[in-house]
C-alpha cells in the first residue's frame, strides 16, 4: 500500500478524545489532524514525537490532515511506526491477491466483511469447492513495552474477546478460523498477548485455541511511502 502523495512531518503536540491530535508543522503552523485509532497507543503519542501526516483533497472534510506514521525508538534507534487502525484489513488484501501469506494460499474466492456468528462480519472469507470455508479476523498491532517484542490488546477489547468466541464457534461448526495479527512495526521478532492489559481477552484466546482456531502475527515494512506485509513472526500467545 503507497501513500496517495508524499507525507507531512510534523511535530506532536498532543492525542486527546482518542481521534484527535494537535501537532505542529514544519512552518510553525499548529493544526489539528484526525487520528485513526481509538486504542491507548501506549508509548506513541509521548508529546514531542516527530510524526507523518497524510492530508486528504476532500473541501468536505472538516480535518484533512490524518496522523498516519509516528517515530519511536524501542532500544535499537528510531523507527516509524505505522497508527492507523483502518491500514491492516486493506495490507492484509493486498497481500492475499499477491499470495503472499502461504497459509492462507490456494482459495478460489476473497469475500470480505461477510456476515456470520451473531451479528458479527468476518473481515475476510476465503473459499474453494470441496474445503471447509476459511475465516480470518485481522487485529491491528503496535503495543511494544520490550524490545523485539509486539503485543496485543494495548487496552481492554471486548469486541475483540467477542471475535475470538465467534471464530471458536465456526470451528466447532466444521470450518476453519484463523486470527491474524497485523503489527506496524518493522523491528518485531515475536508477538505475545498483553494478558496483564486485557485478562478476559487471554482467556478468549486460549479458548479459542483449544478448539482449533489458528493464530498468525506478520510484520510489516514502513516507510513514508508506504506500508505493506513483509513477514511473519512467532507467536507466544
Amino acid at each position: 500500500m503507497r501513500f496517495p502523495s508524499p507525507l507531512i512531518p510534523a511535530t506532536l503536540i498532543r492525542r486527546y478524545k482518542r481521534f484527535l491530535a494537535d501537532v505542529t508543522l514544519s512552518t510553525g503552523e499548529e493544526i489539528t489532524a484526525h487520528v485513526a485509532n481509538p486504542g491507548a497507543m501506549t508509548g506513541l503519542a509521548t508529546p514531542g514525537a516527530r510524526v507523518w501526516l497524510s492530508k486528504s483533497d476532500n473541501p468536505k472534510r472538516k480535518l484533512p490532515y490524518s496522523w498516519e506514521l509516528v517515530e519511536v525508538d524501542f532500544g535499537s534507534g528510531s523507527e516509524l511506526v505505522g497508527v492507523n487502525t483502518a491500514y491492516p484489513n486493506l495490507l492484509v488484501g493486498e497481500a492475499l491477491a499477491a499470495k503472499l501469506i502461504p497459509d492462507l494460499t490456494g482459495y478460489a474466492s476473497i469475500r470480505r466483511e461477510v456476515k456470520y456468528g451473531k451479528n458479527s462480519r468476518i473481515d475476510y472469507l476465503l473459499e474453494r469447492e470441496g474445503e471447509p470455508p476459511c475465516y480470518v479476523e485481522i487485529k491491528n498491532v503496535h503495543l511494544m513495552r520490550e524490545r523485539g517484542l509486539a503485543e496485543f490488546p494495548d487496552s481492554v477489547t471486548a469486541r475483540g474477546a467477542k471475535h475470538l468466541d465467534e471464530l471458536a464457534g465456526v470451528v466447532e461448526a466444521g470450518a476453519r478460523a484463523v486470527m491474524l495479527f497485523v503489527i506496524q512495526i518493522g523491528s518485531t521478532k515475536r508477538f505475545a498477548l498483553a494478558r496483564d492489559i486485557d485478562a478476559a481477552y487471554g482467556r478468549a484466546f486460549d479458548h479459542a485455541h483449544k478448539v482449533g482456531v489458528e493464530a498468525l502475527a506478520w510484520k510489516c515494512a514502513i516507510s513514508p511511502d508506504g506500508i505493506a506485509v513483509s513477514a511473519p513472526v512467532s507467536v507466544a500467545g
